[in-house]
This record gives structure tokens, sequence and C-alpha cells, in this order.
């Protein structure tokens, strides 16, 4: 069990940091998931509106997956006790969904196609402005398991390939409820 605990433009205490160790520790030592690391962001604002100030970004690392949890709170010690609560929620969800049902066991015999990246970068027009680029690496995913990545990651999209098509799918929440899925022809 790994944790790092930095902060974003504040120092960390050494109150501070026996507190988010132990907090997301305990959350940790619960689940029992080998290997397990975590990555602890802590950040005040400094806008003085802001009514919840203090943030504490918890990633964590667990055979493949990734589990985020993002927190506001008025001081840092409560926004590192949600996020903790939230992380063991997330931890039980994982093991449940994905290390109970073994679904990440299943055997993977395609290989994923290639985007045509250079093509698209073409068709960008002088004024677009790439203002970030993230790497990611796609695996071979079910629907389920997609179904799973999103709801751990929290995000509101996650592009995958899928398992038995060998295509390129994008899995989005919906405003309503629910989910999308836009498949490749």
């Amino acid at each position: 069990m790994d944790i790092t605990i930095t902060g974003r433009k504040m120092p960390i205490t050494d109150a501070l940091r026996s507190y988010a160790e132990e907090k997301i520790g305990n959350s940790m030592k619960v689940m029992d998931i080998d290997p397990l690391t975590a990555e602890v962001v802590l950040q005040v604002e400094k806008n003085p509106a802001n009514p919840t100030p203090a943030c504490c970004e918890v990633t964590m690392r667990a055979r493949g997956h990734i589990i985020r949890v993002e927190e506001y709170e008025e001081n840092m010690y409560a926004a590192i006790d949600v996020a903790a609560a939230k992380v063991l929620r997330q931890l039980r969800k994982y093991k449940t969904r994905v290390i109970d049902k073994k679904i990440a066991s299943a055997p993977v015999e395609k290989k994923p196609t290639e985007l045509d990246l250079d093509g698209l970068m073409q068709e960008l027009s002088a004024d677009d402005e790439i203002v970030r680029v993230k790497e990611v690496e796609f695996e071979p995913l079910t629907e389920e398991e997609a179904l799973i990545q999103i709801d751990l990651l929290g995000h509101d999209f996650f592009a995958y390939i899928d398992r038995d098509s060998n295509e390129v799918n994008i899995l989005y929440r919906r405003s309503n409820g629910g989910y999308g899925l836009i498949k490749q022809k």
C-alpha cells in the first residue's frame, strides 16, 4: 500500500499529512486489495466568495483500474473525511463488481484497431488550439466493464474498444439519467 500526498500551491504540514495518510490508508486497509496505490492532492482555493475552498483529490490505481474522487469542503480535514468515505464506497464497488465477479480475468485475443489521428489533425482549422494532450491506452472491454470504469472514474464519457467487435465505442452519461453508447460503423 503506497500513499503519496502532495499540496497544490500550499505546504503540507505534518499533522495534515498524517491525518490524510490515516484516513485514506484506513479506507485502503479495509478492502485489502493488492496492489493498490493512492495519490492524494490537497489544494485550497483563494477565492473568498467560494464557500468550500478546500479540495481533496484522491486517485487510486488497482490492477489496471483507476478510482478517482474529488471533494470540496469548508476546511481541509472535512474534505479529507468526505473523500475517504467516497473512496471506501468506490473500493467496495470495485471489489464487488470487478474482483469478485472475475471480470478482469476474461481472455483477450483480438488486437485493438488503430485510429486515423493524422486525418483528424489535418481537419482542424488554424483557429483551433489543443490546450491539453492526454495519451490513453485503450484496452478491449465489454459494455459491462466500460460501465464499471465510467462509474469508478466519475467521468461523463469513456472511450474503449469493444472486446467482441474490436471497434472503438464511446459510453456517455445522459443528462436525464442512464447511459448512451456511440458505436463505430
